[in-house]
């Protein structure tokens, strides 16, 4: 019997381990950078080392090797770093922790540019952490960070015929992965709300699909349809008030948008054709979607205003799972050519796709919210892994590998 429950407070919670990001492709203009061991206990090493996971991770900058045991800023400036970051983390009583940074500037002698203080609870040390790191981020670069976001992607563990299908989220690092739901049937399509609060995802646990929403927070789930034949690709509208979906209730699928406080459906596209895979623009105004209407797979875009629905992929044998830039400059999508599978970019204005990846099979594209890098499935080593690369295709990292296979990823908006 099929068991699907609500675990979000439950399992992993609190849970860290060493990261192994392995950067398999850089960029040679990548900032240099040095971090100081951080001042205090274990707390504090900890804090050192997710920072540099995660400026690692984003690639945009040069982690410099320490001179010598407890380095000066001189000594940094020859080692090669244009800035300095140090920190301190002191135990003040009651499990908590006072927490100072400061970043310096090498190049300039030492010049203070960033530097900030901190009163938290020991459970609350790696989120500072993934904060500072944007604090960082965002005065070197200009751009806000991503390090306090999450992913949410689909868990597959087979025991035999038995598979045991988990929805989890987990900081971008792929650490304290905790499951919001556990079930032997397939979960599907996993999409963040606007705000970060809910999941809207596809689940088989009545033997036919089903789309629901589960709150981050307390795992509380709320079903949305239930229709006959398919109910799939959930895609929630900008300001949070419609979920786009695919229905195959009239026929052959389509579009169709549900009003999230009334359920009142609105069918969007219309035709013989198979369109699928919704994704609302960032202003709102339109959708792309995947459609065989001219004769394979390739992405279109309808208009909200007037229904008209245009072409926007020409290339390759096969596009789908296509999705916004949040500046909506480019498109991000599923690429085929041939027969292999990548992530592919194109201009929103046109022009040709561009793949950034080159394995044999990568799926699943999400774009980060700042729109620096796009999450992605693909195959390691004969396991399903996530991957990240530039949207410029010239950074490529692997995120920690699962035991079992990880699909679907889905990264967040930013959560505060």
């Amino acid at each position: 019997m099929n068991r699907l429950v609500a675990a979000c407070l439950l399992l992993f919670t609190g849970i860290s381990f060493a990261l192994d990001l392995e950067l398999t492709q850089g960029i040679n203009s990548a900032l240099p950078i040095a971090i100081n061991s951080f001042s205090g206990d274990i707390q504090a090493q900890e804090v050192k080392d997710v920072v540099e996971n995660d400026l690692r991770l984003s690639g945009q900058f040069k982690l410099i090797t320490p001179p010598y045991a407890q380095p000066t800023i001189s000594s940094w400036k020859q080692a090669g770093a244009d800035s300095v970051l140090s920190g301190l983390v002191q135990p003040i009583g009651g499990n908590r922790y006072n927490v100072s940074f400061q970043l310096a500037d090498a190049a300039a002698n030492g010049r203070l540019l960033l530097a900030k203080e901190y009163q938290i609870t020991a459970n609350e040390m790696r989120a500072l952490a993934h904060h500072i790191s944007d604090e960082v981020y965002q005065k070197l670069t200009g751009e806000r960070g991503v390090f306090s976001t999450q992913i949410a992607y689909i868990l597959v563990q087979r025991n035999g015929d038995k598979s045991r299908y988990t929805l989890d989220v987990a900081d971008i690092d792929g650490s304290n992965p905790r499951s919001l739901l556990v079930s032997t049937e397939p979960i599907m399509s996993p999409t963040w709300s606007p705000d970060g609060r809910q999941i809207a995802y596809v689940s088989f646990e009545k033997k036919r699909a089903q789309i629901f929403t589960v709150s981050v927070e307390t795992g509380q789930r709320r079903l949305l349809t239930s229709f006959t034949g398919i109910n799939g690709a959930p895609s929630w509208s900008p300001d949070g008030r419609q979920l786009a979906v695919v229905l195959s209730k009239g026929g052959n699928p389509k579009l169709y948008s549900v009003d999230m406080s009334s359920g009142n459906l609105t069918q969007l596209t219309f035709g013989d054709a198979i369109d699928t895979e919704p994704r609302f623009s960032p202003d709102g105004r339109s959708i792309l979607f995947t459609s065989g209407r001219g004769g394979a797979p390739q992405i279109y875009r309808l208009s909200l205003a007037d229904g008209k629905i245009n072409r926007v992929t020409y290339g390759g044998n096969y596009n789908a799972r296509a999705s916004y830039t949040p500046n909506q400059k480019y498109i991000v999508m599923l690429h085929r050519e041939d027969r292999q599978f990548n992530i592919g970019v194109q201009e929103v204005n046109g022009g040709g796709i561009t793949p950034l990846t080159s394995s044999q099979m990568d799926e699943s594209p999400s774009v980060s919210p700042n729109g620096r890098l796009i999450l992605y499935a693909t195959r390691y080593q004969d396991k399903g892994v996530l991957a990240i690369v530039s949207i410029d295709g010239r950074i490529k990292m692997r995120l920690p590998a699962r035991s079992g296979d990880v699909q679907e990823p889905a990264w967040s908006p930013y959560l505060g």
